[in-house]
């Protein structure tokens, strides 16, 4: 039987954390935007290269050979994922990591007096590497504001903020608290009138939407498996003519061509192998000739799905008077909620969830801080945050409806306004 016109069963049985044998007890997943569950696909991947034996890279014997013809497998599913080229494909520990290693290579390209800029909208670690590179090198960091009343950036402004003296322009794709779906190609294409470079956090996107990388036309895109049903493990995707070009910190010995020159120390080869099968779930949901074209028909069916879900949400959660949804009102977004609860703390919120209906809602500012400061929401600990994942149900959702419609009931002399 199929949901929505979805295989959610087919899609549901290929995520091992979702079964018990207890059947009242059943955990159910609303955490996604923090990490999905990881598809059987990766773990069977992680097991397969485990099992068969692991080896350092570039020996002559059998289980060396294979791990180099590992990695360069991941870096072709990935480009597939990603819409970029094999050889402009890096791992790394996470986003973060890669992230401040990247900012300390930048540190060449930019000089006392120019002007990096990030949003008050993203995820600290798409803002606190440059700032770092700023503060380091005198540079000037401004902010492409965030708009309250619609939880998106003022593109609009974009004419005063990047100048002749931008060099770096670091933007998300998406929102990890609200869904907000920034068009980062008009951002990209505003940077590249003067020539910035445009560092693009898609860790949130992934998951939800397809990339292309040439299409976007940035420089640098980062994301992380662990967002897109898989184990962590960071992917950067830096653009060969800047990658060729870009200082690394590294030891002697070690590769200079790229990427593998980013690739400090020995990787986390068995997490890179349960990437390939991460995207194998994904492209297994979708038809095509190529693995690129499954990929997509794969994500267009998640997207698909998770937007009826969505609508769900959205609908009810803006119908509660007690509730302030923090979602814009029209455009693109993600299947991601964020909300508070008149005179309600969010950690007692989602405590209550979990000992109810064993439910994992986060709370908290997801370190979208800056975002966070100017809603005015740390006061009562950040937001109640459910996000999707394809693998959620129509069901489910229904059971986190009467979630907060019992809480409200049991706070209700609490949450009138």
């Amino acid at each position: 039987m199929k949901e929505l016109g979805f295989p959610i069963e087919q899609v549901r049985s290929r995520f091992p954390a979702l079964g018990s044998l207890d059947e009242e007890n059943k955990v159910i997943f609303f955490d996604g935007p923090g990490g999905t569950q990881m598809s059987d696909y990766a773990m069977e991947s992680m097991y397969r290269y485990i099992r068969n034996g692991m080896a350092n890279l570039h020996g002559t014997f059998s289980t060396s050979i294979a791990t180099d013809s590992m990695l360069e497998e991941a870096r072709e599913v990935v480009a597939d994922l990603l819409g970029c080229k094999c050889n402009e494909v890096a791992f790394g520990a996470n986003m973060t990591t890669l992230a401040f290693a990247i900012a300390r290579s930048l540190a060449s390209f930019i000089k006392e007096g120019d002007e990096i800029v990030v949003t008050e909208l993203d995820h600290r670690a798409n803002v606190d590497p440059w700032i770092t590179l700023a503060n380091d090198l005198g540079a000037t960091v401004k902010f492409i504001k965030f708009d309250p009343n619609n939880f998106t950036l003022k593109l609009d402004e974009l004419d005063t903020i990047i100048t002749e003296k931008t060099k770096l322009v670091a933007v998300g794709m998406s929102s990890n608290v609200t869904g907000t779906i920034t068009d980062v190609k008009a951002v990209t294409a505003k940077a590249k009138e003067f020539g910035a470079m445009v560092m693009i956090d898609a860790v949130h996107a992934v998951p939800h939407l397809p990339i292309d990388f040439r299409d976007i036309g940035c420089d640098i895109l980062l994301c992380s498996a662990y967002k897109f049903f898989g184990p962590h493990v960071g992917i950067a995707v830096i653009h060969e003519a800047l990658f060729e070009k870009l200082p690394v910190y590294k030891l002697h010995p070690a590769p200079t061509e790229f990427p593998y020159k980013l690739e400090t120390g020995t990787q986390n080869h068995e997490g890179i192998a349960g990437v390939i099968g991460a995207i194998r779930f994904i492209e297994d949901l979708g038809n095509g000739v190529t693995r690129r074209d499954r990929i997509l028909a794969g994500m267009a069916a998640i997207e698909e799905y998770e937007k009826e879900l969505s609508e769900d949400i959205e609908g009810f959660l803006n119908d509660l008077p007690n509730v302030r949804l923090f979602r814009a009102p029209s455009g693109a977004k993600t299947p991601t909620f964020a909300f508070t609860i008149d005179n309600q703390n969010s950690r007692d919120v989602t405590s209550w969830l979990a000992k109810e209906y064993n439910m994992c809602v986060a709370d908290g500012d997801f370190y979208a801080s800056t975002m966070a400061g100017i809603l005015g929401v740390h006061e009562v600990g950040g937001w109640v945050r459910i996000g999707l994942a394809p693998y959620n149900t129509k069901e489910e959702v229904q059971i986190f409806k009467n979630g907060i419609l019992a809480y409200l009931e049991l706070h209700k002399t609490n949450t009138v306004r």
